[in-house]
Order: C-alpha cells, then sequence, then structure tokens
C-alpha cells in the first residue's frame, strides 16, 4: 500500500509542478491565463505577481510530497507526505468552495492527493 501510496503523491507532485510552471512562468500567455478565468493580457498582468506567488506554493508543495516519497520508508517521509498532499487536497476544496465552476480545476488539484492519503492511511 505503501508503494501506491508513493506513485499517487509523485503524480499529485507532477501535477502541482505543472501548476507552478503555468502560474508562474507562462501565466501571462492567453491559452494559460484564460484557464485561470482570467479575461484579458491587461488583467493578467495585473495579477501576474499573485499568479507568480501562488505557483511557487505549489511548487513548494510538489517539492515536499516528492522528499516525502523519497524518505516514505521513514515517519518523516510520511508526514511529509501527509502534510504536502493534505495541503493540496485542501487546497482544491477551497478552490471548489469558492468557485463551483472551477470544480474541474479543483478535481485535478485535489484527486491524486486524496488517492496518495487513502493508501498512506492503509499502509
Amino acid at each position: 500500500m505503501l508503494a501506491v501510496a508513493q506513485v499517487f503523491a509523485a503524480l499529485a507532485a507532477a501535477v502541482h509542478v505543472l501548476i507552478f510552471t503555468m502560474e508562474s512562468v507562462l501565466f501571462t500567455r492567453p491559452q494559460v491565463y484564460r484557464r485561470f478565468m482570467v479575461k484579458d493580457a491587461r488583467e493578467a498582468e495585473i495579477l501576474r505577481p499573485m499568479a507568480l506567488n501562488q505557483g511557487f506554493y505549489n511548487l513548494f508543495l510538489a517539492i515536499g510530497a516528492v522528499v516525502g516519497v523519497v524518505l516514505a520508508g521513514t515517519p518523516q517521509g510520511k508526514a511529509l507526505i501527509y502534510l504536502a498532499c493534505g495541503s493540496m487536497l485542501a487546497a482544491a476544496l477551497v478552490l471548489l468552495a469558492t468557485d463551483r465552476r472551477m470544480a474541474r480545476a479543483a478535481a485535478i488539484q485535489g484527486v491524486l492527493p486524496l488517492v496518495a492519503l487513502v493508501f498512506l492511511l492503509l499502509s
């Protein structure tokens, strides 16, 4: 069960690295900012500093999950997976509660860490 938890935690980390890239590196591209319900380039430029900051939050969660996966055989590694994946899941729930139109994004952000947490609890 631990190996399955590690796989899903690693997949969740990969998704969050992708989100980091979109928010912190590619945010001002129309095909990217429209995914975040931003109307135009002017609004994207105004929101860019906030998106940059948010992207780094996602990167740090991904790093925590990866370190947890590497150290998963130890109590510290499991604790890191719980913290990182629990935070990813909580953020997805906040996103969903904030705007139901973001349900797809919340599912993308939250399902993999949820599965990782379930299998970690079962291990």
